[in-house]
């Protein structure tokens, strides 16, 4: 029952670090950040003093760091005491194959719940670190996250902000954004002082830097501009209903 419980500890905590990945990366967090600060939260080990900042400035944030710090707490203290109790000699007999103690001597059983316990966890590593599977799996939770408004997600984020108003700015191309499906040369950003220097696609996975003209911006892409942070917001950030202009000629809504 110990062994049990450890294993599906372990699974519980797999998905309690991917849920706070995709729940940071909602608050506009790059997803290898995201990732690092949910399993730095999860596990309690702490980060830098600027990705802290990143952390304790934003009340969405703040709270999703909480959660993972609670879960994370009780999750070490399970896995704990249940690994401690599944290597005890005296209780292997009960919670291992039926007869087993008959077939082997009782100071083996210790060793053998180990490498079963060892086993689970690179099996579960290698399923959890699978590229078509976590990619399924982190479509499914982010869908199921906004639906239940667990976190209110953001689609544009301040990286950072210049003299004069100028700066580098993260923005996610959503399905009303006027740019998605459209060439860089045809949306003509830069007669609006933005410029593309770089487009992250499939969850950060692809990195097109410096991207050529003839890019086409997909949705879901993630794009890293530098310019007047108003014109990103006000062209490029457009409410759904606002979004129904010629992508040819993006025009400036106020």
């Amino acid at each position: 029952m110990n062994l049990l419980l450890f294993i599906i500890t372990i699974v519980v905590s797999f998905f309690a670090i991917r849920i706070g990945a995709i729940a940071f990366q909602l608050t506009g967090l790059e997803w290898s950040l995201a990732k690092f600060q949910s399993l730095s939260c999860f596990s309690g080990t702490g980060f830098t003093t600027k990705e802290a900042e990143l952390i304790t400035g934003n009340p969405q944030r703040r709270r999703i760091a909480s959660f993972l710090m609670v879960l994370g707490n009780a999750g070490l203290v399970t896995l704990m005491a249940t690994f401690a109790n599944t290597l005890r000699p005296s209780y292997l007999p009960k919670i291992t194959i039926p007869f087993i103690h008959l077939v082997f001597p009782s100071f083996i059983l210790p060793y053998m719940n180990l490498l079963i316990v060892i086993i689970s966890i690179y099996t579960l590593y290698r399923v959890f670190t699978h590229a078509r599977f976590t990619k399924k799996l982190s479509n499914f939770l982010k869908k199921r996250i906004i639906k239940t408004e667990l976190v209110k997600p953001v689609s544009f984020e301040e990286l950072l902000v210049t003299t004069g108003g100028y700066g580098i700015s993260s923005f996610e191309v959503e399905k009303h954004s006027p740019i998605v499906n459209t060439s860089l040369r045809k949306a003509d950003l830069r007669k609006h002082d933005i410029i593309v220097l770089a487009v992250e696609r499939d969850q950060g996975k692809e990195t097109i830097p410096n991207p050529p003209a003839e890019t086409k911006i997909l949705l879901d892409d993630r794009l890293i501009c530098f310019g007047k942070l108003d014109n990103i917001k006000n062209i490029l950030q457009l409410l759904p209903q606002e979004a129904q202009i010629n992508t040819t000629t993006i025009t400036r809504s106020k």
